[in-house]
């Protein structure tokens, strides 16, 4: 749920653009499709600031039309204990679970100066619908493989990005703050280019970071889309909106697996 705040934290060492004027509100919403399987692949927002009208008319018409909604993982209501997980768990290790959780909570702090709440995310206005009208809800992952890949990214890459922050910005919270309002704006009228942007600032400044968050979890999410077009249906997928921009997207994964996209708008 937290990888796109996570990831603009560690990439916000560049300052960004000046902001795009505002325009309608679209994110952005891509397909896949053969004779009798339609998958529609939404990039979401985590974090949103509840003024948005983005579940109206297009989005919701191809969720409605969908047969199931497909999430990154499925995050427990309740807090999880260890022993949930069954003998394999494996608690995080003591360093990089503390920077990561330091990062983890300057990005989430800076959405909540700008109004934005995970309750108003993407993610948890298309569970709670599709629950509310019985529709199956299943993740592309686990949440123990989520926490197993956040316990690896490297110490130093999640205890570089703030301090990396403040080099740009005397006010390091600010600037991640408003970092943070120009990529919901960016996600809002479906300009891809900002994330773009944040996913090669990233790259930059932490490859296995980058990698281990986008480019592994795109080639199974690709592995997984490809082997559900062989049974038919419609299926609403929505995955966080970094994991649809740039080379390593989740939409060139599938092209090279064969599967073409087409902009839904």
């Amino acid at each position: 749920m937290v990888n796109l705040l996570v990831a603009a934290a560690l990439a916000a060492a560049t300052p960004a653009a000046a902001p795009t004027p505002p325009q309608a509100e679209q994110p952005a919403m891509f397909v896949v499709r053969d004779a009798d399987t339609t998958i529609y692949i939404f990039g979401t927002f985590h974090a949103l600031d509840g003024k948005s009208r983005w579940f109206d008319r297009d989005v919701r018409n191809a969720f409605e039309q969908s047969d199931e909604l497909v999430l990154e993982t499925l995050v427990p209501e309740k807090p999880v204990q260890p022993a949930s997980f069954g003998p394999s768990f494996r608690p995080p290790s003591v360093t990089p679970s503390a920077s990561f959780l330091a990062t983890t909570r300057m990005a989430i702090s800076a959405g909540r100066a700008q109004g934005m709440q995970v309750d108003n995310g993407a993610d948890m206005v298309l569970r709670r619908n599709a629950e509310a009208e019985g529709k199956p809800v299943e993740g592309l992952e686990t949440l123990q493989s989520q926490i197993d890949m956040f316990n690896r990214i490297p110490s130093s890459a999640t205890a570089a990005g703030p301090a990396q922050a403040a080099q740009p910005a005397a006010r390091p919270m600010e600037s991640l703050s408003r970092a943070m309002a120009d990529m919901q704006s960016a996600w809002k009228r479906g300009d891809q280019s900002v994330f773009v942007r944040m996913l090669g600032q990233l790259e930059a400044a932490s490859p296995d970071t980058y990698r281990m968050m986008f480019t592994e979890r795109n080639a199974r999410w690709a592995d997984w889309i490809k082997a559900r077009m062989q049974a038919p249906g419609t299926v609403f997928v929505a995955v966080g909106a970094g994991h649809l921009a740039g080379r390593d997207s989740l939409l060139v994964r599938l092209a090279e697996r064969g599967l073409a996209s087409q902009r839904v708008y």
